[in-house]
């Protein structure tokens, strides 16, 4: 198999790259937001928050997602598949919810609580700028971690599942034993 990117798979790697950077490094809405098309769109799908169009992105950004990111994110790359419009990153994101985060937890107050969820990002790209980005990720994980669901009596689970994706020797079908 060839790891290496051709040339125009590396420059939507580079646009991907300054985004994330514009968004939880620098944490400048213009910057991000040069990077994406004429018409973008955003959707966190667990909780359908993000935005349709330039303007309503820009809000999106600058008001729910960009301010509301805790002091502590990290995101740890599991993989990541690149073709010539479209980017897959598998990630693990990592946090303490230590404010409020309307775009991931819209409604509950700052708990103070560690958080590890496996995450995955398909991001789009038209003309050389990023058209959409569809984020995926458990979200009763994050409310087991969070303190807000029983995973005793749900077929749910917390951390673990970032764990797992991390170390796949992890025992696996625990959820059955119960």
């Amino acid at each position: 198999m060839n790891n290496e990117l051709t040339l125009d798979q590396q420059k939507i790697v580079d646009i991907w790259v300054k985004h994330t950077m514009c968004e939880f490094e620098t944490k400048d809405v213009e910057e991000t937001m040069h990077t994406m098309s004429e018409m973008p769109h955003v959707n966190h799908v667990p909780v359908m928050t993000g935005g349709f169009g330039r303007d309503n992105v820009q809000n999106f950004y600058s008001k729910y997602f960009i301010p509301s990111q805790p002091q502590d994110v990290e995101l740890v790359m599991v993989s990541r598949t690149v073709s010539t419009d479209t980017i897959v990153d598998e990630l693990i994101f990592k946090f303490t919810h230590s404010i409020d985060m309307p775009w991931m937890l819209p409604g509950i107050p700052p708990t103070g609580k560690k958080v590890e969820i496996p995450l995955v990002v398909i991001v789009g790209f038209k003309d050389g700028k990023i058209s959409s980005e569809h984020i995926y990720w458990d979200q009763a994980s994050v409310l087991v971690q969070i303190g807000v669901l029983d995973a005793d009596n749900l077929p749910i689970v917390g951390v673990e599942t970032a764990r797992k994706v991390l170390d796949p020797s992890l025992p696996s079908n625990e959820l059955m034993k119960r």
